[in-house]
Formats: C-alpha cells, sequence, structure tokens
C-alpha cells in the first residue's frame, strides 16, 4: 500500500492553518476562558465558509462530500490552536448523522455530541442540536429539549455539560461508526497539541540562556525534546492509518482507531511533562501560554475512551 496524502488535502489543511493563525491565536483562546460562551468570535463561520463544518455531508446537502482522510489533519490543526469550538463533535460526529445536514454543513446550526451511559457535551449551552449515543444507536435531539447541568472543565474554554434525560419521540440514527470519528478526531487534536506544545519549548529553550549559552544546548533537555519527539512520529501515522481504515470501512477499524487515540494521548501526555519541565517555574504560570495547550490536552485525552480504555478495546480484538 503507498498512504499518502494528496495535494488537495494538503492545500485544505494549509488553508486551515492559516485562517486558524488568524483567527484562532493564543490571546483568542484564553479570551475563551472567561467569555461568555467559551467559543471564538469568527472562526466557527470562517471554517464554514472554508468547507470544513460540511466536509463530511454530501454535495447534494451542501457539504463537500468527503472523508476523514480528508478532514484528520485539518482536525490535527484545529488541536494545534487548541480551537475552542466543538469541530470534532459537529464535523466528525454529528454532521453525518444529521437526516438533513445544510443547516449544520453551512455553520447556521451547532451540533455538539455526547456518548455514555452519563452524557456530558462541550459547548451544549450554545449549541442548536445534541447528539445522543452509546456507540452505535445516536438520537438528534434539540438543545432546547435537554436540561444541561454545568461542571467544573480543567479547560476552562471547554465548557461541559452534563444533559438531562434523551426524549423518548427524538429520532434515532445507528452508525456504528460514528464513536470512531470522535475518538479519531480527538486523537488528531492530540497529535496537534503534542506538536504546538514541543513548538513551545523549542522556541523557549533556543531562546532561554543559562550560564552565557542556550538551555537548549544542554544534553538533559534535549533529551527531554527527543523522546517526546519519538512519541509524536510513532502516534502520527497512527491516526492517519485509523483514518483511512475509516474511509475505506476496513473491518479492522475500530482497532485502528484505539491504537490511535492511546498512542496520541500518550505522545501528547509526553509532550506535555517535556513542556513543564523545560520551561522550569514560567511553564506553570497561568499567564503563559502552554497551560492553555496542556489542559486541553488533558481534556481530550480522556474524551470518548481513555487510553486505558482503548487498549483493552486493542487487547480484546487481538486476544
Amino acid at each position: 500500500m503507498r498512504f499518502a496524502f494528496t495535494d488537495d488535502q494538503l492545500a485544505f489543511r494549509d488553508a486551515a492553518r492559516d485562517l486558524l493563525e488568524r483567527e484562532c491565536p493564543p490571546a483568542v483562546v484564553r479570551a475563551a476562558w472567561t467569555s461568555p460562551t467559551g467559543r471564538t468570535p469568527g472562526a466557527w463561520a470562517r471554517l464554514a465558509e472554508m468547507g470544513v463544518l460540511g466536509a463530511l455531508a454530501p454535495a447534494a446537502a451542501g457539504g463537500l462530500g468527503l472523508t476523514v482522510v480528508d478532514l484528520v489533519l485539518v482536525l490535527e490543526e484545529t488541536g494545534y490552536a487548541a480551537l475552542p469550538e466543538p469541530i470534532v463533535e459537529h464535523a466528525a460526529v454529528a454532521v453525518p448523522l444529521l437526516p438533513d445536514p445544510a443547516a449544520a454543513a453551512a455553520g447556521h446550526r451547532t451540533a455538539t455530541a455526547a456518548v455514555g451511559p452519563d452524557p456530558r457535551a462541550v459547548w451544549a449551552d450554545t449549541a442548536d442540536l445534541v447528539v445522543v449515543g452509546d456507540g452505535a444507536r445516536w438520537r438528534v435531539v434539540d438543545r432546547a429539549a435537554l436540561t444541561l447541568d454545568a461542571h467544573a472543565s480543567v479547560d476552562g474554554a471547554r465548557r461541559l455539560f452534563a444533559l438531562g434525560p434523551t426524549p423518548d419521540d427524538a429520532p434515532v440514527v445507528t452508525d456504528e461508526h460514528a464513536f470512531d470519528r470522535g475518538a479519531l478526531g480527538f486523537a488528531a487534536q492530540l497529535v496537534g497539541l503534542a506538536r504546538r506544545m514541543l513548538d513551545l519549548t523549542v522556541g523557549y529553550v533556543t531562546e532561554r540562556r543559562q550560564f552565557g549559552v542556550p538551555v537548549g544546548s544542554f544534553q538533559a533537555v534535549q533529551h527531554q525534546l527527543a523522546d517526546a519527539r519519538v512519541a509524536l512520529e510513532f502516534a502520527r501515522p497512527l491516526v492517519y492509518r485509523a483514518a483511512w481504515s475509516l474511509a475505506h470501512q476496513d473491518p479492522a477499524a475500530a482497532v485502528h482507531v484505539s491504537m490511535a487515540k492511546a498512542q496520541a494521548a500518550g505522545a501528547a501526555h509526553r509532550a506535555g511533562r517535556a513542556a513543564l519541565q523545560c520551561h522550569g517555574a514560567i511553564g506553570y504560570s497561568y499567564e503563559y501560554d502552554l497551560h492553555l495547550f496542556l489542559k486541553r490536552a488533558w481534556a481530550l485525552a480522556v474524551s470518548w475512551g481513555d487510553p486505558g480504555w482503548h487498549r483493552a478495546r486493542v487487547r480484546r480484538a487481538i486476544l
């Protein structure tokens, strides 16, 4: 098998990267921690204009008719930016489940998603629709029909709500891949977050000087960053392979997704630890941007299955 992204897929990623650099710099992420909505002022509308929100919707419904292989690089960039929007829940999970996704694809309606016996949805208070599922069966619910109970989150921009009972008359959609699209989306974002924390740290240790030389010249610092980079480079191809498996309905797609999610969470954890240790005391400061990416990584690592859950899923498949 020859696996490589096409020129169009890379151009889609580059366009999203440029948009996020303009619309979602760290100052916007920081402002989302204390804003009324916890979201960005303009990124959502710009992503809709680019087609990202409706990437997986059919062209007849106003979408791009793409697959998760086309979307995965863009989701990685949203992780790199720590985008405070329900992009994975909306674009990767909900849009393919909606009977009429045109309004969601155009950004006129926002959807979020939750899974499990005790469902919790991010940014549910500003969503129009909430998709609630158990892995294979999903209900599409108007947000106004649900009671929301706000819960504290380690990431102040990622507003979290426990959901009340789902109305019995909510339509049911069967999609055995929706959970895996969500887990894959978070794995891609974790890869982006690991990249961002490494980039921040390399920039810092290049400029910070001790004993008259850059901190980055110390062997102990180099080893920390090298180990984090190796973990990232092991995780990234697993994420891309899982996207390919989902797009091509590989029977082992669920296993590939779990391998990707567990490895990406581990890579982000390793990058975060290295970043804190190499930054020293300033890395713990609320005023320094590192915490925006570190705390997003903590939140995503346990979303839609923590590493232990996904490793157990792989173990069951191979025994």
